[in-house]
Formats: C-alpha cells, structure tokens, sequence
C-alpha cells in the first residue's frame, strides 16, 4: 500500500514536470500501447494479481481471449476476489456463444446495457486505497490486448480522486439500468442474432487480389533457401530441412526445386493423402501444365511426368523401382524424413542416384537408435523453430493454461499412480470440469488427449465416451489403418478426442484439431514442443487452440517453462522469471495455476540443470547432429544448450576438460590448459570484445600494431581510448589477475606470463603463448573456438560504450570493463568510489537474515529513481561521500554513477546493469540504521535518478514479489 504523498508525486510527475517530481512507474498515469516488450494484456494482468475487486465496460469481447481470461478469473477465485462485467449487443459484434462462455466463470457478474451505441472501454480495479481506472481504445479481444495499435491511459488515485469517481458513477449508472446475463437472455438472442458481415464486399476482393498474387518465400524460408544454395555449392549431396508441421516446408521444398531447375523430380511420402496436396503445392510455385505433375500411388502410375509424387509403399516395390533408371531423377526429396531408417525408404534411397536428395522432418530426433543426421551427411540447412514460426505467424496461436491434476488427500497425481487413481471418476470429474471451463461449447471438440500409459489410454476414452464425449484409445497396437480411421472420425466429428500414448507425438497432421490435453509426466522438452504441435496447424475457423495441462506431481516439470520459452541457458533464475510473469509470445498465451506454479517451482528446486548429466546428453545430442564432437561454436549455431554453462561451471576449467570427461582424445600440456582456461573465464563470455579481436588478430598476424587493432575496432563498431587501450595491456599481461587468492597470485593460474607484448607500436604473442602454440595438439582449435564464441556471445552487446543496459554483470566484469587497473571486486561489496567512476551494486530482495539485521531497503518502485544508501557508518564529513556529491565549477558532478541490481541472491553474482544515475538535489540526507544487535550507526542515503528510465518489464521483474525467487 502507498501513502498520499507517493501517490501526489506520481500524479505531478505525470501531469506537472516529468523532470522534477519522481514517480512511482506502478502509480504514474502511463498511456498503455503495445509493443515488442509490453502489451496491454500484462499490464491488465498486474492489477488483476493486486485488486480486491474489479470492473468491466467494454463494447466488443471475442472468445478468443475468453481462455486467458478464465484463467486469470480462475485464480481471482482462488482469493476470493470477484468482479462486474458491463457489456452490449451493439452492433451484434458480440456472439451468443461468447456470452454462453462468460456464464461459466463463477466470480464474474455480467450484465447487458441497453444504452443505444455502447462503445465503452474501461477497466476499473480497486485495491483499497488505492484505486486504478485504465479507459480508452482496447475492448477485451484479443488483437487489442495483445497486437493492435491501441491507446489506453491508465490513471491511479485514492476513492476520493474526482476522475476516479466520475468514471465509477458512470459504470454504476449503467450498471443499474442494464439487464443481468442468464441462460434466458442468451436464449433471446441467439434466436434474432444475425452474424454482422463487416466489409464484406473488401473482403472479397482482397480475397481476389490474394488468389493471383504470386507465392514467393517469407524471410525464414528465404534463409533456407540461401543455405541450401550454399551446401550444394559446396558439393553436398544430401542435407535434412527441420521445420515443424504447418510451416509451409512443402512449399520451401517447391521453392528449392524451383531454384535447382531439375530435369526430373521425385517426391516420396507415406501417406497417399498428403499427395495431391503436395502436388498442388509444388505446382502453385512451379507452375506449367497439370500432366507434368503426376501421381505413383495405388491404382495410378503416372510415371512419365517430369515431377512425380510417389507414396513410398508402391515406389519402393522391387518391380516398380525397376521401371526407372537410378539417375532417372536429379533431384530426391524425401517427406516426413525420420521414416528414412525404415527398409522401404532405404530401398528407394540405395537405389536412386540423385544430384540432390533433401529430407524433411518436423522431428528429426528418434527414440530408436536410427541416426537420421548420418542418412543426411549431417547438413542441416536450416531448422524453423517453434518460437519463430508463430511470430512469424505461420502456426495458429495457442493459449496454453498449467492446470493442477487430481489431487487426493493433499497427493497428487505421479508417474508412479495405480491406474485405479488415474482413471477414478473423481479424476474424470476433475479433467472433465477444466475441460468444460476451458474449452467452447459452442462447438464440437477435435481434441488430441496424451496420457502416461496405455491401459489408462483404453479406460479414460471408455469413461469420456459414457460422460458424453465420444473418444477412442490409439495406441501401438492398432493399425495405420485403425489410426487413420479414427482420424477421420475426429475430423468428421463423429469423435471429440483420441486418447493417445506418445504415437501422436510426430509424424501426424490433423489440422482441425483445437485442444490439447496432456495428462502425462513431461518426459523431455523435445517430446513436449512434438504435442504442441500437433495442434497448431492452421485451419478454416479456427482461430487459436487451447492446451490444458494437468501438472502432477511430476519430477520433469520444469521442463514445461524451459521448452515453451526455447530456453537454453540452464538457468533456474530465468526460468523462474519465464515462470512468474504470465508471458505472452505473440498471439499466444501462458497461464499456470497458482498451485501448478508452485508444483513447477518445487521441481526446479530439486534439479540441477547444469549438472554434468545434463550437460553429457545434450553434448550427445548435438554430436549426433554433426557426426563429431561439436565445439562451443557448435552449441550457437544449433541452437542448442548455451556455451555460457560450459564456461561459467566451475568444474569445469575449459572446454577441453569437458571434451576429456566425454572421452574424447584432447590433448592439453600444462602451460596450454592454463591459456586455454584464461581465455574461457575471463574472455569468452564476450562481455567485451576487444581483447578477442587482438588475440584474433595475433593468431593471424606475427605484428600487429595499435592503428591496425584502432582500424579493427573502428570496423567492429567499438568505443576506444587510452584507457581502453592500456587496460588491455592490464588483462593480457595478467597484471589486472596480479592479487592474492590463498597463497598465490591469482594471475598464476593463468600460467603467471603475459600473453602479449606492447612496446607502445606493436603488439605480438608473447614467447611463451607463441610456443605453446607451436606445440600443437588441440590447443589451437579450442583456443579458436572460444574466441570465436566470445564474440559470436558479444552481438548482444553494444559494444559503443563500456556497459549495455539491461545486461548482466558481476564485480570483477565491471572492474574490467571499467579499465581499472586492478580486480578490486573482492573488497567492492556494494559499491566503490573510483577515481572517475562509481558502481552500485544492490540487491533488491534483501536475504531475510540480512533485512532483519538492518531497518533500511533499497526502494525502486519508481523507474525513474532508487533510494540507495552507503555503507555504515558513514556521514555526510565523511571523505568517501564528500567523494560521492563533489561537483565541479559548473555544478557537475566528477564521478559517474553506474548502478548495477539484481532481483535476489538466487540470481548468483551476476547484476543487470541498470544505467547511469546522478544524485537528486535536496535529496540527500543522514539516516540513522539499527542493526541486529541493536546498535545504531549513521548512513548517508539519497535519490539516484537513472539518465534512462527503467523499461516497464525490468522494472516488474526486480520489484514484483518473490515468487520467482
């Protein structure tokens, strides 16, 4: 809760002088608008987690948006917090189905105004005191919340506030004259409601423009294309596409066939109905006559056609394959290619002897020991991501809500539950309730459910199907042709869901399905992002999918966050943070339960992500990709596990013990270990780049001198001066390490000899660093690799200046890239006041031993200004604060302030730089701290008003609470 005073002060800073009065970012009038790194839906979100109660007067609402919503009404339930929804049917926008929705969320009264061109968009919270009233362009649609170009102001005053009364007068007006929704007025409705056809007439001929607008590649399948061109330059035969379903890899096919202009063409699939599909598809782009597009399936052989589509069942039959030379065709492309272990695809590829073969996979890992990257010579052109597809909005977008499983007796549902608990009626009753919450009624379910076994497959679809909803058990022991059945059932509607053990997981298309229930242990993120995506092929009317997911008591599930956000960093703190915040890709949505959050959080708890297991499989994984040992690089360029983890585990001195503990031959003498480890610690973090680029430089050139390294720099885009120049000098000659650490010079681990010399002209590799490389070894490939990968690390980083806001440091960087000469970040603790410059360093959330040992926070509600405080005791006579607020003639201040803050200790050493700050006039003060033992010392605190303001989701992220501690 805030006094008056801050709350006076937001107001004057929002509406009065922006520069003269602070303001709380959570209490300043803000126009809300969205952007690439906030929507309207987030800050929606924040005052729906803070309110006691809430109103709504919005116009228009799609179901689209109804899911989150639900959610976030799921969890105001949880609290006991309720609202008022005032709502119309103007223009009859609002569909009867959607109203029918709003009836299932318990906590929410609606009501229908009878006011003739309700056009109203207004949000009120109250929070007590405090009251918050966000009006303007945004009704609760989807688009508005989350893409459209909208403006909404968002003002926060007492319950005495005259703006906040007026528009509270207003919506309690309109609430007293409006009708109250039930079933009975629904009913009314619908029987008179009239679908509206906005523009219709534009619609149609957008729909004509579109029909003769030519196809060409969207940006990712452009990219593709270049590296294919690129392989094929360099005389591969074979490379594998990874593009997961619905991203158009069959019109990225037809595209790369254009580009190759084959004589002749084959395209080999499984299944006979993705044929003629494909055909049209390549011929959309490859234009030209109908008979040069044929079929080799079943009963029709059209074998002469220049590009023919063949089913791999009748291809692969020794007397057809004998009908064709082996180089009948110059251009091979295999479909669904993690098939291409199977005796009928190896048939077709030993007997062919294309130019070019290309397969194409959405799941290119296999359970099974078949190495699908080997068949292809380990050439991946190009992989399209989950995350990418849908911001480039090639899939449809999902609302992903993290529900609790069934819970008995304060137990939850586990991977190791009888089968009697998995299929209860009371666990049926509880997925049938979500299911009922969550999903339309308005419209027959094409669902894919996954479970964990298959006797609970079999029981849970018999159970669905007596509840009313007809559903069917797919397991291994049906059929292709069972399966395929069944999967036209669903897409008939003759079956709401097929109950399904992992056979789902790939190699299935089923466009119409729109929900996704997963009721299993979330066995690995790869598996999990498989069922996602079994869903979000786009289809006609459906305009998002909803997947429910029943988190147990599962030891993965910290797997769910990591494989949603393509997170490969290893970090329990980011996932956490991923985790906390309710976030949002693009049009998709992410929910969790508050209790299903917990569950996440408890598992993260108990898992080590960086641990040396971990770190073996994923190194497996990617050398199955490369067919050798991949490198650091090799982790950036697959987008695989973060090449960070390897560099800052502290079991690990370089990548060449790692390489070792893998059992691959390294060779390593003493004095090359000690370099190779220096450049790993203190340099590939690529945090600044300029003593890669020197060390680069040296390996290729015996001398250097310093307008060459300037020129470098210049072209790298590089800040540079004296300083800059002398502290590299500092750091590769090691006098920068030259401290005490136990009973030895820290810079002795290093091997305790200069790396470089400078005689003031030129820079060259020193003698001993010059015969280490000579003595060969795997010296010279792993010291490449993790320069390289320090400065592919750096493009992350603005490289103009010495910090990039908003990213993370610790002590000993910021010494560094301050140019000091010495590491001081031993005894820096919170700050220290340099000679020219000064970092803070805060932590936010305060360890509860430490906050209870001192009365004082650092406060940053603001994001515009922190409150911070010296260390005790200290005085405003005291010679380090005279330091601190010593101004020169001009009335400016010598030092430059640079504050770095991190949310929590669990962070590790790392701060976000938050930018330079300079001191408020008249803020600056003695305060009086009482410690733990009841002492009280003097401490000199004062405002630091940051030169940038904080943006709104780092501001959320270190002040919110600890949720994701």
């Amino acid at each position: 809760m805030n006094n008056n005073n801050e709350l006076q002060q937001a107001v004057l800073h929002g509406l009065l002088n922006q520069q003269q009065y602070a303001a709380n970012e959570m209490l300043a009038p803000k126009l809300l608008v969205n952007t690439k790194h906030e929507t309207i839906w987030e800050h929606l979100l924040d005052e729906f987690g803070t309110c006691q109660s809430f109103g709504i007067a919005v116009a228009f609402i799609t179901k689209d948006m109804l899911t989150p919503f639900k959610a976030v009404m799921n969890e105001l339930a949880a609290r006991n917090v309720s609202g008022y929804l005032l709502t119309s049917d103007y223009l009859g926008f609002n569909e009867p189905t959607m109203f029918a929705e709003l009836l299932k969320i318990k906590n929410l009264t609606v009501k229908i105004t009878p006011a003739s061109g309700f056009h109203t968009k207004g949000y009120l919270f109250d929070k007590g005191i405090e009251k918050t009233v966000i009006v303007g362009s945004a009704n609760l649609t989807r688009s508005a919340m989350l893409t459209n170009y909208e403006w909404n102001l968002r003002l926060t005053s007492t319950s005495d506030g005259e703006l906040f009364s007026q528009v509270k007068d207003q919506f309690d007006q309109q609430w007293q004259e409006s009708a109250l929704l039930t079933d009975e007025w629904i009913a009314r409705y619908a029987a008179s409601y009239v679908k509206p056809q906005f523009n219709q007439a534009k619609r149609q001929i957008d729909k004509q423009k579109l029909s003769s607008v030519k196809i060409t590649p969207n940006q990712m399948q452009k990219q593709a294309l270049v590296n294919l061109a690129k392989l094929r330059k360099n005389k591969a035969r074979r490379a594998l596409l990874i593009s997961a379903t619905g991203t158009g890899k069959t019109y990225l096919g037809a595209f790369d066939v254009q580009a190759f202009a084959p004589k002749r063409f084959l395209f080999v699939v499984h299944r006979e109905q993705i044929l003629e599909a494909a055909r049209t598809s390549f011929r959309n782009v490859l234009g030209g006559l109908a008979a040069d597009f044929g079929i080799l399936s079943g009963k029709r052989h059209q074998t002469d056609a220049k590009y023919l589509f063949a089913t791999v069942q009748t291809l692969s039959k020794p007397e057809v394959l004998a009908k064709f030379d082996p180089a009948e065709f110059d251009y091979l492309m295999i479909d669904e290619a993690h098939r291409s272990g199977a005796e009928s695809y190896q048939r077709v590829l030993n007997y062919f002897e294309p130019r070019f073969t290309l397969g194409m996979t959405a799941t290119p890992e296999r359970t099974d020991d078949f190495d699908v990257f080997k068949l292809y010579d380990h050439n991946v052109a190009y992989e399209i991501r989950l995350q990418q597809a849908l911001a480039e909005d090639m899939l449809c977008p999902f609302h992903y809500i993290g529900v609790t499983d069934y819970e008995v007796n304060g137990e939850l549902i586990d991977e190791t539950a009888n089968l009697s608990r998995l299929v209860s009626d009371e666990r049926v009753d509880h997925i049938l309730q979500q299911l009922e919450y969550y999903g339309d009624s308005s419209r027959p379910a094409h669902g894919l459910i996954f479970c964990s076994r298959q006797d609970e497959a079999k029981q849970l679809a018999e159970l669905l199907s007596k509840r009313g909803h007809l559903s069917c058990a797919l397991t291994n022991e049906q059929s292709i042709t069972q399966r395929e059945i069944a999967v036209k059932q669903l897409e008939k509607g003759q079956l709401e869901y097929l109950v399904t053990v992992n056979i789902f997981n790939e190699g299935i298309d089923i466009p119409c399905v729109d929900q996704l229930i997963l009721l299993r242990n979330t066995q690995s993120s790869i598996v999990f992002i498989q069922q996602l995506g079994r869903g979000l092929r786009k289809y006609p009317g459906k305009k998002y999918v909803t997947v429910i997911d029943f988190i147990g008591n599962y030891k993965n599930n910290y797997l769910i966050p990591l494989a949603l956000h393509d997170d490969h960093s290893a970090s329990k703190d980011r996932a956490k943070r991923e985790l906390a915040f309710k976030p949002i890709l693009g049009l998709s949505t992410i929910s969790f339960s508050p209790i299903a959050k917990q569950r996440i959080f408890s598992a993260l708890d108990a898992v080590k992500l960086d641990s040396m297991y971990e770190l073996k499989q994923e190194f497996m994984a990617v050398k199955k990709r490369l067919g050798q040992a991949p490198l650091l690089s090799d982790y950036l360029d697959q987008g695989s596990l973060d090449p960070r983890v390897f560099l800052k585990n502290a079991r690990l001195d370089n990548y060449g013990h790692f390489l070792s503990k893998m059992r691959e031959n390294v060779t390593l003498n003493k004095y090359q270990d000690q370099l190779l480890t220096f450049v790993t610690k203190e340099l590939a973090f690529g945090k600044r780049p300029h003593e890669l680029l020197l060390l680069q430089l040296l390996l290729k050139n015996n001398l250097v001198s310093e307008q060459e390294l300037v020129d470098v720099f210049d072209e790298y885009g590089c800040y540079h001066n004296d300083q800059l120049l002398n502290s590299l000098d500092m750091i590769l000659g090691l006098d920068f390490f030259a401290i005490k650490s136990g009973k030895k010079l820290k810079s002795d681990d290093y091997g305790g000899q200069a790396l470089i010399t400078h005689d003031g002209f030129y820079y060259q590799l020193a003698p001993g660093f010059k015969a280490a490389l000579a003595q060969g070894g795997d010296f010279g490939r792993l010291l490449s690799d993790a320069i390289n990968c320090g400065l592919r690390l750096n493009r992350d980083y603005d490289n103009k200046q010495q910090f990039t806001l908003y990213q993370r440091y610790d002590r000993k960087d910021v010494c560094r890239l301050l140019n000091w000469q010495k590491d001081l970040s031993a005894p820096m603790y919170g700050y220290w006041v340099g000679e020219q410059e000064c970092p803070i360093f805060i932590t936010y959330h305060k360890d509860k031993k430490i906050a209870a040992s001192r009365n004082y926070q650092n406060t940053l509600a603001n994001n515009s200004a922190i409150r911070w405080y010296t260390r005790s005791p200290r005085t405003l006579e005291s010679a380090e604060v005279k330091r601190l607020l010593e101004v020169d003639d001009h009335g400016k201040r010598h030092l430059k302030l640079h504050v770095f803050a991190k949310r929590s200790d669990a962070e590790g050493k790392g701060y976000t730089y938050l930018g330079q700050a300079d001191i408020l006039p008249g803020s600056v003060a003695e305060e009086t701290m009482t410690t733990d033992k009841a002492k009280r010392k003097r401490v000199v605190g004062m405002d630091l008003k940051f030169r940038q303001p904080l943006p709104y989701k780092q501001l959320k992220y270190l002040t919110g609470d600890q949720e994701a501690k």
